[in-house]
């Protein structure tokens, strides 16, 4: 592995086209079609992205050893050092707070600004708790899903007074942030968590691993499609609820892609051999799907060309950047 692959993969290039896109659904929302607006938030939730990550990684060195597909990421094969590492992180708060003032540069700093910062700073530190101490904290999982949902909420109040949209995404946000590390991450993870003393809420619910074969509880099959189906009832919420326009075509649309994220929801949440491979295309497949569902809801707010352009960027992104790196499309090395 050479060092620009080793770098790209510790700061997970072919993720971040979707992964930073929260900070700017957020200012579409409320409005915002400066391009360079758009842009500067987007930056900003690439470096918040890569700052978790990285520091994720930085903390489960040890853990990660364990797992044989996990041996070649940068920092468990010392392609990279950890002081590095620690050094990138900190570059990553510098550059958020950077972008943050090109992105209010000659604004007055009025009081959703002020909030807006007191989101980033608590989405820092929250997600920073949840990197260094996630693993033995129970529910940490609720810290990174709220630290995403405020990046969200950043990008609205940067611009104006907060919609009841912008608090129904808020919610979508926090309820995808959280069924991907909870439960995609805790089934994921169930064949070596268990090792390290993990508590997360996934092993305290009693998924385990006994050979190769998977069980997963009832209790935590009813938690992961309770959040799904609640984000259905929320997504749908604008137009049967508040009275937002929609079109027919749009409200099919939803209806069909919702209904195959649930579909493989079930599927994961059904596996009866704990099979990498499998969980892996389970995950990547829902991934994608689940970063349209918003943009889809919010077609007939924020306009159809913005909508398809969230929808389309992030998966065009994905699909140059992964092969470069000698990964396969919707299985992510994690």
């Amino acid at each position: 592995m050479n060092k620009i692959t080793a770098y790209a993969r510790m700061l997970r290039i072919p993720g971040l086209g979707a992964l930073s896109m929260p900070p700017v659904v957020g200012a579409l929302i409320i409005g915002v079609s400066d391009l360079f607006s758009l842009v500067i938030l987007f930056l900003i939730g690439a470096v918040a992205a890569m700052y978790g990550f990285i520091l994720n990684d930085y903390a489960d060195v040890e853990l990660d050893k364990l797992i044989k597909e996990l041996k070649g990421k940068p920092l468990v094969d010392s392609s990279i050092e950890r002081k590095t590492a620690v050094f990138i992180c900190f570059f990553c708060v510098l550059l958020a707070f950077f972008f943050l003032f090109l992105l209010w540069r000659g604004k007055i700093l009025d009081e959703y600004k002020f909030v807006a910062l007191f989101c980033i700073f608590l989405a820092g530190i929250l997600g920073t708790i949840y990197d260094l101490y996630g693993k033995k904290l129970p529910g940490s999982d609720f810290f990174v899903a709220i630290s995403m949902a405020f990046l969200f909420l950043l990008g609205a109040l940067s611009f104006g007074a907060p919609t009841i949209i912008v608090w129904i995404v808020f919610i979508l946000t926090f309820n995808q942030a959280l069924h991907m590390n909870a439960v995609e991450g805790g089934i994921k993870d169930a064949d070596h968590d268990f090792m390290m003393g993990v508590n997360n809420i996934a092993l305290a619910s009693g998924v385990k691993i006994d050979g190769n074969k998977l069980h997963i509880p009832l209790g935590f099959k009813a938690f992961g499609m309770g959040i799904r189906l609640f984000s259905a009832v929320l997504l749908f919420s604008p137009f049967i609820f508040f009275g937002y326009g929609y079109y027919l075509w749009q409200i099919i649309v939803l209806a069909v892609t919702t209904g195959i994220v649930l579909y493989f929801s079930v599927k994961l949440l059904s596996l009866k051999t704990f099979d990498r491979n499998a969980i892996r295309k389970y995950i990547g497949l829902q991934s994608f799907l689940r970063y349209s569902l918003v943009p889809i809801m919010l077609m007939s707010m924020i306009g159809v060309t913005a909508a398809i352009v969230l929808i389309i960027f992030p998966v065009v992104w994905y699909i140059i950047f992964t092969p470069l790196l000698g990964e396969k499309l919707f299985r992510p090395r994690m």
